[in-house]
């Protein structure tokens, strides 16, 4: 808790939290008696028109959930989405998440990453969204719960196999953290032999897919000279190329100023 959230939370009007029960202890903690509003998934709709209203009478207002940051699979979407088109000004305290604070001590790349939030529930399901990324060269990020993660390792090593880099993160920031790293078949291996460490809430982070070496630049020279007579920068189109190819940019990059340059 930083101290411009401190403050910030002691200078509003009202606090709108996710579970009232679970804010207040820590309000008290730091000191403040402040008026709380619930919201959360099941009242975000109505409840986010009352505090715009509340806004536009002059009001200030402050937005918090229980673990993490609002709207990082937390409530605060369509809050904070319907304060925007009313032109109401949003401020974001920065704060404790849980993808970040895993990725920086999980020991894999993270110049890149894609967050998934939770996979499906369904084994089916779970599978085909597992599919679709397979080949993503990103360093890739899911939250699990407890009662599910071992189904869930169990998926990603039949979707990525044994040998891919992962880490898993559980109970962070609270007294007994823990971060176990390596393949994906040495960390089911470890919950399988420490069934007791599966508790709390779960960071599961996978190494990206290797990077493929193209072949050949040629082979997408028809696609990239489309899109340069379609007038689209040179960035946007390496961008283009290497999410869809999974290649490196700094080839293809130099591949479309070239035929930039003999288009021109």
């Amino acid at each position: 808790m930083t101290q411009r959230a401190v403050e910030v939370l002691a200078s509003v009007d009202w606090v709108a939290a996710e579970d009232t029960r679970h804010t207040r202890p820590l309000l008290q903690s730091l000191g403040i008696n402040q008026s709380l509003i619930s919201l959360h998934d099941h009242n975000e709709t109505h409840r986010s028109v009352q505090l715009l209203t509340r806004l536009q009478q002059g009001e200030s207002g402050a937005l918090v959930s229980d673990a993490g940051t609002p709207l990082i699979n937390d409530p605060g979407y369509f809050l904070v989405k319907l304060l925007r088109q009313h032109h109401i000004t949003v401020v974001p305290i920065p704060g404790p998440s849980a993808v970040i604070t895993a990725l920086c001590a999980a020991g894999l790349p993270t110049d890149r990453f894609s967050y998934e939030g939770f996979l499906p529930a369904k084994q089916g399901k779970r599978v085909l969204a597992l599919e679709r990324l397979k080949e993503d060269v990103r360093t890739l990020v899911f939250y699990e719960s407890p009662h599910r993660v071992q189904a869930t390792l169990a998926d990603l090593q039949q979707v990525f196999g044994n040998e891919r880099a992962m880490s898993v993160a559980r109970e962070l920031t609270k007294k007994f953290e823990q971060f176990v790293s390596g393949s994906i078949e040495e960390v089911i291996h470890y919950f399988e032999q420490n069934p007791d460490k599966i508790r709390g809430e779960f960071v599961l982070m996978i190494g990206g897919a290797p990077e493929k070496e193209m072949a050949s630049l040629s082979e997408w020279d028809g696609l990239i000279q489309v899109l340069l007579k379609q007038g689209l920068p040179v960035k946007q189109i390496a961008d283009i190329i290497v999410d869809y190819a999974g290649v490196k940019k700094k080839p293809v990059y130099s591949r479309i100023l070239e035929l930039k340059a003999l288009m021109e």
